[in-house]
């Protein structure tokens, strides 16, 4: 037992508040402490490892958690203020940023009201601390495994004096530890997930576990790809995937094809369905996003126009968060597609990789403005 642990003020109104009633909804509390939702989750997480809650109640049965697993790196930019030269010292401005596919999906669920876990592997520096600092107010962190071994995933782009990159380095060896045997140790949080995201930095091992343990215990699992040469890491078997969110390019490389007509584009989403995939989305930049189904359901979804191109990064990851929280409100295709176009248009617009406004009633807003 731990209860010897003190308590801060944030985590003594919530276990007061559970102790009055223990089935309080989550959204309820949060309201109540003046927290987020996924603030409040954190909490209870505390709260359950302190031994102050014993995982009973609604903590787990009425408020299950989406589970993001992949990619949660800090990302750099270096640009050159001349002409790059090699092999010596170049002028150069710098910025940094948190990202990675599955961090940046949690988070845009997190400011969009839904309980969220991140697990991932990282190691224990400074990079992790900043993911946690911009991160842990949106999504539950307490499954991350921190390791001495490896260093948190990084992407560094060098950026010539025009703006084109000149060379990237991407350390991701983290990710390889994301392996079954992990998952067997996290069996507690997949087992009591809404459902469950898994980005493409995971092996094809590894997304074969997880898509097995969702059809085994009835848990809606999705994919999403991270690049083209990751695509390789989707499992031989893709039946009863419930959804898989890619692009031309990625499924251009999967299929060893070329799509270069509309025609193209519908047969590779067919093809993805031949493959016992529930719900399938093919985007194709401003062409838009061609979208498919097991119930028969063929929709094309145009793009919308961006009024002030600011910065692309976070745009996919934007659009694929949207798509699943239209879906666990049980909206339709159709308007799943508006939505997650919407919400990718709004953060091109925007300079940040999830925009800082993001809300239920900011994206309905959003949607009223846009499709009209």
């Amino acid at each position: 037992m731990k209860l010897n642990i003190s308590l801060n003020e944030n985590e003594e109104k919530v276990l007061a508040l559970i102790k009055n009633n223990p089935f309080i909804p989550q959204q309820e509390l949060a309201n109540q402490v003046e927290l987020s939702r996924s603030a409040v989750a954190n909490i209870i997480s505390s709260l359950v490892e302190k031994d102050y809650l014993l995982g009973k109640a609604y903590v787990v049965n009425e408020n299950q958690q989406i589970v993001c697993i992949g990619g949660a790196n800090v990302d750099r930019k270096i640009h050159s203020q001349a002409a790059i030269q090699p092999y010596t010292s170049n002028p150069a401005n710098s910025s940094q940023s948190v990202g990675g596919v599955a961090r940046n999906i949690a988070e845009n669920l997190g400011r969009l009201g839904w309980p969220v876990a991140m697990l991932t592997v990282a190691g224990k520096d400074a990079d992790f601390n900043l993911i946690r600092q911009e991160s842990e107010h949106y999504m539950d962190l307490s499954f991350v495994e921190q390791k001495e071994t490896v260093a948190t995933g990084s992407y560094t782009a060098v950026l010539d004096d025009t703006g084109n990159l000149f060379v990237a380095l991407a350390d991701m060896d983290a990710y390889q530890l994301l392996t079954p045997e992990l998952f067997k140790s996290k069996e507690k949080l997949l087992r009591n997930a809404k459902c469950i995201i898994a980005d493409l930095n995971c092996s094809s091992e590894s997304l074969e576990y997880l898509l097995t343990f969702g059809k085994e215990l009835q848990k809606p699992v999705i994919f999403i790809p991270v690049s083209s040469p990751k695509i390789k890491n989707l499992p031989k078997d893709l039946s009863g995937l419930t959804w898989l969110i890619t692009n031309c390019d990625e499924s251009e490389t999967y299929f060893n094809c070329k799509i270069k007509s509309q025609a193209d584009w519908q047969q590779v989403v067919e093809k993805w369905l031949a493959l016992g995939i529930e719900n399938v989305i093919v985007t194709k930049g401003t062409d838009g996003a061609l979208a498919g189904n097991q119930q028969g359901e063929r929709i094309h979804q145009p793009a919308l126009t961006v009024e002030h191109l600011v910065d692309v990064t976070g745009a996919g990851d934007a659009f694929c968060a949207a798509i699943v929280d239209a879906w666990l409100d049980n909206h339709s295709l159709k308007e799943a597609l508006q939505q997650a176009t919407v919400n990718s248009v709004r953060t091109i617009e925007s300079s940040f990789t999830v925009r800082p406004e993001l809300s239920k009633n900011q994206l309905l807003n959003d949607m009223e403005e846009l499709i009209k």
